[in-house]
């Protein structure tokens, strides 16, 4: 059931239905250097309503005339919002499932246990947990172990019917499928089906150790790879990787020392051999024996219940995907939404209770176009006054400080660092939260902001065009507007 607050987003009184109002000059300058037509541009600044007790200027009744938004343009003009759309689905989760919604990985027996060994297959049922790390999962090794099962002799099978899901083809997006950003939702994903390679220079052998995680099974990683002098420049490519065989990688180049320590997170080739490996490999790790393999299910199964493993509760999981965009996370979170209950989530079915909800909520507000709730799409569509009034109604929320908090602070954290290198004199450093998107043809920010006033703004910047790539200064622009609302 959904709870009844305050303001009906339908009934609020910002003027996004007047006639349009225009950009402000700073901000139009800015698209015209950039190439980008007004008409590609939809934007809304709209003040929110003041915290209880607040007196004067900032204190005016949004849901009358008194207070209409500051800037209404094309606000009803469906746009890609690309990852802003994470707004949609992270706000719709804590209002349905609750900020302390957590999933939980259950572990059965098949068999017996005698002297601390299984006498059967061993099953770890997923529940879509979209954050089951390294860390999380040697947790919950530990606890089977605790539980006395210290050898299997039989198979580790897993389950992730949870979810009812089309085959994934990670190139499909964009042609890129070891990026961990194409990466698809699983109902037992571990550690994100990516493995993270680590480059440590050692300037005196002049050798560069390769560290890499999470460990992995029946895959071959070299220890170390020759040093270069020079420049650090495109180290990625110097290496000349190979990630091709799902068996084994290579690295056929040189990595120049004065790079440092780096990172490289590259999405396993054979993302569905990448969790029985890992799974494999830790249980090994952890001093485990077993006879058999680890193995997917073809069909769900169960067992005697042996052990739990709890994920992150929601507030949590919301704050890594807004602030770091996880489109993956996102994902998983968005098809909850139908496997929440004694269902099998699917995109369809979360589909249908996003569209419910936002009926519930905003009424006759234009509902957004969600397929896979992470924005990683060609297809999603929202309006910038949809967007604005949900920033409204989570402003006025129960749980409005989850939701704010895991917004990125403009210049300092997450997706919104950037801003601090673009305009580093900018009032909206440390002056606004924000989720930014971008893709190919697509840029788009969206927040609040915190006026010299004292008033809190809804803001919401969508770019819809080829040259959306240079569009950034003009969002920037549009947020520094907010902010400096006095003369």
């Amino acid at each position: 059931m959904w709870r009844s607050i305050g303001l009906s987003a339908a009934g609020l009184g910002w003027a996004w239905g007047a006639a349009a109002q225009a950009l402000p000059p700073e901000v139009a300058q800015a698209l015209a250097r950039a190439g980008i037509p007004e008409a590609s541009v939809a934007m809304v600044v709209a003040p929110l309503p003041p915290p209880p007790g607040a007196v004067g200027r900032a204190a005016a009744h949004i849901g009358g005339e008194r207070n209409p938004a500051r800037l209404s343009w094309q606000a009803d003009a469906p746009m890609n919002p690309a990852s802003v759309m994470k707004l949609v689905t992270t706000y719709a989760a804590l209002d349905l499932l609750g900020p302390g919604h957590f999933w939980k990985t259950r572990v059965f027996t098949q068999g017996y246990v005698a002297r601390g060994v299984l006498h059967g297959d061993l099953l770890i049922k997923g529940s879509g947990d979209p954050k089951l790390v390294r860390e999380r999962l040697a947790d919950l090794i530990a606890a089977i172990r605790d539980k006395g099962v210290r050898a299997i002799d039989g198979d580790i099978l897993l389950d992730n019917s949870v979810f009812r899901l089309p085959p994934h083809d990670a190139a499909a997006f964009d042609d890129d499928p070891l990026r961990p950003y194409n990466v698809g939702p699983d109902g037992l994903l571990v550690n994100f089906k990516a493995l993270v390679f680590r480059f440590v220079p050692d300037a005196a052998r002049r050798r560069v150790r390769v560290e890499s995680e999470p460990p992995i099974a029946g895959v071959e990683i070299p220890a170390e790879v020759d040093a270069a002098t020079g420049a650090c420049g495109d180290w990625r490519a110097r290496l000349a990787a190979d990630f091709s065989d799902p068996g084994r990688v290579t690295f056929g180049g040189r990595y120049a020392l004065g790079c440092g320590e780096q990172q490289w997170a590259v999405a396993h080739v054979d993302p569905a051999s990448h969790a029985p490996r890992v799974i494999e490999a830790m249980w090994r790790g952890a001093g485990g024996f077993l006879t058999g393999q680890v193995k997917w299910l073809d069909r769900p199964a169960t067992g005697q219940p042996l052990v739990t493993g709890y994920s992150l509760p929601l507030a949590d999981i919301v704050a890594d995907i807004n602030k770091l965009s996880n489109n993956v996370m996102a994902q998983q979170l968005f098809l909850t939404l139908s496997s929440s209950g004694d269902g099998r989530g699917s995109f369809a079915e979360s589909g249908n209770a996003l569209r419910r909800w936002w009926r519930q909520r905003f009424g006759l507000r234009a509902t957004p176009v969600v397929d896979n709730g992470s924005g990683l799409s060609r297809d999603g569509r929202a309006t910038a006054a949809s967007l604005a009034a949900l920033l409204q109604q989570a402003a006025e929320d129960p749980h409005a400080a989850v939701f704010e908090q895991s917004l990125p602070i403009a210049g300092v954290d997450g997706t919104a660092r950037r801003l601090a290198a673009r305009s580093p004199e900018s009032e909206a450093i440390g002056n606004a939260r924000l989720k930014t998107g971008t893709l190919r043809d697509v840029a788009a920010v969206a927040g609040y902001a915190w006026g010299r006033s004292g008033q809190k703004y809804a803001v919401v910047g969508l770019v819809n065009h080829p040259n959306a790539g240079a569009a950034r200064p003009a969002l920037d622009r549009l947020i520094e507007w907010a902010v400096r609302d006095q003369p």
